[in-house]
C-alpha cells in the first residue's frame, strides 16, 4: 500500500469514527447541556486520531511508532515554549478584545457572570459567586496556574490523542510538501474534523453554524504554530504540551472583559485570530532572521 493511500485510509477512519460517534450520541438524546456525557464524548473523540494511526501504522502495517512519529520525551526548551504560548496568546486576546467598540474591561467578572446566566438558574449563579469569592486568589490567576498544570498532565495526555494524527502522522504523511501548504491542509482536516462538536455548540454556542467555519479557519491559523514547535522540540509530545495548555487555559481570554459574542471575543473569536496572527508573524521573523533555519519557507522533510 503506498503512502498516500495509507494517509486516505488514515482519514477515512478517522472521520468515519468521529462522525459516527457524534451522531449516536445525539440520537441516543446526548446534548451539550449535559455535561458529564458530553465531556465524555469529547475526551473519546480525542483519542480517535491515536487510535486510528495504531490501525493505520501498528495493525495494519507493523511499523514502528515512536522514532516514526516523532514520539520523543527528550526536554529541551521548545517543551518549555510550547507550554507558556498558549497562556500568553490569551492574555494578548484580552488586549485585542478590548479594541473593539462594544467589550469593556470587566475585572470584578461581571461580563462572565452575564455570560452564564443563559445558561444557569439564579441559585446555581449564586452559588458560582459565592464560590469565586471564598478563593484565596484572583479567579483568573487561579485558572492560569491549574491551567499550567494541567496542560503538562491530564490535558497533554488527551491532547497526544489528537497530536500523534495531526502533528505525528500527518506531518509526517506531508513531508514532501512545503511548511506553509501542509500546516493549511492539516488546519483544515483538523477544523472540519471538529465539525459535529462545533454543531452541537461547543465554542461558538451563539453562532453554531457559522461556527464550524470559524473553528475550521482557527484551526489554519494555529496550525503552523504546532508544527513549528514540533519540528523544533523534534517530538510530538511538545505539541501535545501546547494543545493541552491551550485547552485549560483559553478560557482566561474571556474572564475579565464584557460585551462581544462568540464570534468576536475570545481565543477563538476574531480577537484570538487577529492575536494569533500576530504570534504567526512573530514566529516567522524569528525564524527567518534570528534562527536563520528558514523551517517556514523550507520543505517539511528539509526540517525533520
Amino acid at each position: 500500500m503506498k503512502k498516500m493511500n495509507k494517509t486516505v485510509l488514515f482519514l477515512i477512519l478517522v472521520f468515519s469514527i468521529s462522525f459516527s460517534l457524534a451522531l449516536i450520541f445525539k440520537l441516543l438524546g446526548g446534548d451539550i447541556s449535559n455535561q458529564a456525557a458530553y465531556t465524555t464524548l469529547g475526551v473519546i473523540y480525542m483519542f480517535i486520531p491515536a487510535i486510528c494511526v495504531l490501525i493505520v501504522e501498528k495493525l495494519i502495517h507493523k511499523l514502528p511508532l515512536q522514532k516514526n512519529l516523532l514520539i520523543s520525551f527528550k526536554i529541551n526548551k521548545w517543551f518549555v515554549i510550547a507550554w507558556l504560548s498558549m497562556p500568553i496568546l490569551a492574555f494578548i486576546t484580552i488586549g485585542v478584545s478590548l479594541l473593539f467598540p462594544d467589550v469593556i474591561f470587566t475585572p470584578d467578572m461581571a461580563g462572565l457572570f452575564k455570560r452564564y446566566e443563559a445558561m444557569l438558574n439564579p441559585e446555581q449563579m449564586a452559588e458560582m459567586k459565592a464560590s469565586l469569592e471564598t478563593l484565596p486568589m484572583h479567579p483568573i490567576l487561579l485558572t492560569l496556574l491549574q491551567g499550567l498544570f494541567a496542560g503538562i498532565t491530564i490535558n497533554a495526555v488527551a491532547a497526544f490523542g489528537e497530536e500523534l494524527g495531526w502533528r505525528g502522522f500527518l506531518l509526517k504523511a506531508f513531508k514532501e510538501m512545503s511548511f506553509l501548504k501542509a500546516s493549511v491542509i492539516i488546519g483544515l482536516i483538523w477544523g472540519v474534523w471538529h465539525s459535529p462538536l462545533i454543531l452541537m455548540g461547543h465554542n461558538y454556542p451563539q453562532h453554531p453554524q457559522i461556527g464550524v467555519l470559524m473553528m475550521t479557519l482557527w484551526c489554519i491559523l494555529l496550525t503552523p504554530l504546532f508544527l513549528y514547535v514540533t519540528i523544533k522540540a523534534k517530538s510530538v509530545i511538545a505539541a501535545a504540551i501546547l494543545h493541552g495548555t491551550m485547552n485549560a487555559t483559553a478560557g482566561i481570554s474571556i474572564m475579565v472583559i464584557s460585551g462581544g459574542n462568540d464570534l468576536t471575543v475570545g481565543v477563538t473569536g476574531l480577537a484570538g485570530f487577529i492575536s494569533l496572527f500576530a504570534i504567526f508573524l512573530a514566529v516567522f521573523f524569528y525564524d527567518h532572521k534570528v534562527s536563520k533555519e528558514n523551517i517556514m519557507t523550507k520543505k517539511v522533510m528539509d526540517s525533520l
